[in-house]
């Protein structure tokens, strides 16, 4: 199962490794301890929607476009089977190991990538496409 706060958490994270800005940074700014911040990112606590907001300002974006950026993140990975429910008991894979059962979705801006490494615990691993990626063809 995915939980939100890690997937927020990763939301934020790479949009304040895109401004190649410090954790300190950004949670002097946001007036939010350090730690707390470190915590949020990781996606090990859950943080109250003022905030958010707060992270966000710091960081120049608005609370909509995170929560829009999660949303795509979350819309894939639901199309992903089990992903975001429980699958039926079976063994617990050792997640260092290749048994891990792994799905990739993309929709050519969100590329999300899931490792199940038992029926409640999966790694979700998002990647945007941003300006610099897209090619233009002339």
């Amino acid at each position: 199962m995915v939980l939100l706060r890690r997937v927020i958490g990763d939301a934020l994270r790479a949009r304040r490794q895109g401004q190649h800005r410090t954790l300190r940074e950004v949670s002097t700014a946001a007036n939010v301890s350090l730690g707390y911040l470190s915590e949020i990112e990781r996606g090990q606590k859950e943080a109250s929607s003022e905030l958010l907001a707060a992270i966000c300002e710091a960081l120049g974006a608005r609370l909509s476009e995170l929560l829009g950026e999660v949303s795509s993140t979350l819309s894939l990975a639901e199309n992903m089977e089990g992903v975001l429910i429980p699958v039926e008991a079976q063994p617990v894979a050792d997640p260092l190991r290749a048994d891990a059962k792994r799905q990739l979705a993309s929709d050519g801006s969100v590329s999300v990538s899931v490792r199940q490494d038992s029926p409640l615990k999966a790694t979700l691993h998002a990647t945007r496409k941003t300006q610099r990626d897209v090619v233009y063809a002339a």
